[in-house]
């Protein structure tokens, strides 16, 4: 098979010739460019200078060689973000910038990625005179996929699977950056309707990137991103039935037009934590992919996600625990976890070998090459 064809393959419920694996096709699947500096050094390869795909993250996508060597079935089309188009300010201790959306970020020199420090709309009471004067960028300027479809083309030439990320951060997350969190949290609770109405201005942000985008890139896209954190390591951020009056319906809105524009591409949505109460309901929206499958989360039990929902969405990640055993185990758990891993999800297709969200700058090179090769080995049919 084609990578193409494997990833086709598992999205459709039915088991490949191996498991696909995906590295960096977005911006919660990839690597950091410290641990993948240090993965070409462990592997003999020549140094060479990554591309930063997010600046915030400090993610990098790898280079041919690397891709090559482990079998990495995807390939992801960067359109340009806040995150990508800015330029950083020396101010001694820190690097810093302001982004298209007037987020302030800075990092210590010696971090590892860069924190949120300012929230353009956080000084002020939601309103609708807050919200009609704000800048908010506009999604549909052609700048932003420029040289994508000849990349896409290329990708499919070479029987890869093409990704398309979305244009920002999810509803639910933009609203936080924009207004606080604190403020965010009181906001949905106090002001639902001017609430609703802030959401609406990043909807239509998102809406006008993939209407433009897919009108020339969907016939080239097997799988488009979007994605919105409402888990926690215990619960959820916010109840269900505030993200049923108040997101779900938006949400569904956006998933609709992602569907319409690409009919023949999968939705994939990306939500950290215990998202289990609303598993449900994603499915019923068209969510056909669930990332990253935070399997250490409470409630995100893996044999019990795949027996309850694994004949109607897929699980894009999962693969092996990036918070205990990717950085801080033996090479020789790794490989007991990800062989067990693959064992539960793999069955019956609907299953993608990816990490929990993305490898942290302190996962010790051996810990990596350990898992992609138990991938290789233990994920033939």
């Amino acid at each position: 098979m084609t990578s193409r064809e494997r990833l086709l393959t598992a999205l459709n419920h039915q088991e490949p010739d191996r498991v696909p694996i995906d590295l960096a096709s977005v911006q919660v699947t990839g690597i950091s460019a410290i641990a993948y500096n240090r993965l070409r050094d462990y592997l003999g390869l020549d140094a060479r200078e990554p591309q930063i795909c997010d600046a915030i993250q400090q993610i990098c996508i790898p280079h041919d060689d690397v891709y090559d060597k482990y079998g990495i079935d995807t390939r992801g089309l960067w359109p340009l973000m806040n995150h990508m188009d800015f330029t950083d300010t020396d101010e001694g201790e820190y690097f810093a910038h302001i982004d298209e959306w007037r987020f302030a970020y800075r990092r210590k020199k010696e971090a590892f990625w860069y924190d949120l420090y300012k929230s353009p709309m956080e000084n002020d009471t939601l309103s609708a005179e807050l919200i009609d004067n704000f800048p908010f960028p506009k999604g549909d300027e052609k700048r932003r996929i420029e040289g994508l479809k000849a990349q896409a083309q290329a990708y499919r030439d070479q029987g890869y699977a093409v990704v398309l990320k979305s244009i920002c951060a999810g509803l639910f997350e933009m609203m936080i950056r924009l207004r606080g969190m604190q403020n965010a949290m009181i906001d949905l609770m106090m002001d639902p309707v001017n609430s609703g109405k802030l959401i609406d201005r990043i909807l239509e942000h998102k809406i006008e990137f993939f209407e433009m985008a897919l009108e020339e890139l969907g016939d080239l896209v097997d799988v488009v991103a979007e994605g919105d954190d409402f888990g926690t390591q215990a619960s959820q951020l916010i109840s269900l039935d505030t993200w049923r009056d108040i997101f779900k319906p938006r949400q569904a809105e956006l998933i609709q037009t992602m569907h319409k524009k690409a009919p023949n591409a999968k939705v994939f949505f990306h939500s950290c934590g215990n998202i289990r109460p609303f598993l449900p309901e994603f499915i019923e929206m068209g969510i056909d992919i669930i990332n990253p499958v935070h399997i250490t989360a409470d409630g995100m039990e893996p044999k019990q996600l795949k027996k309850d929902f694994g004949k109607d969405v897929v699980f894009w990640g999962g693969g092996v625990d990036t918070q205990g055993t990717l950085p801080n185990g033996t090479p020789d758990e790794v490989r007991e976890q990800v062989k067990r891993l693959i064992d539960i999800f793999a069955e019956g297709g609907g299953f993608v070998f990816n990490t929990i969200h993305n490898i942290q700058a302190d996962v010790p090179p051996q810990n990596i090459v350990a898992m992609y090769e138990t991938v290789l080995e233990f994920g033939n049919k």
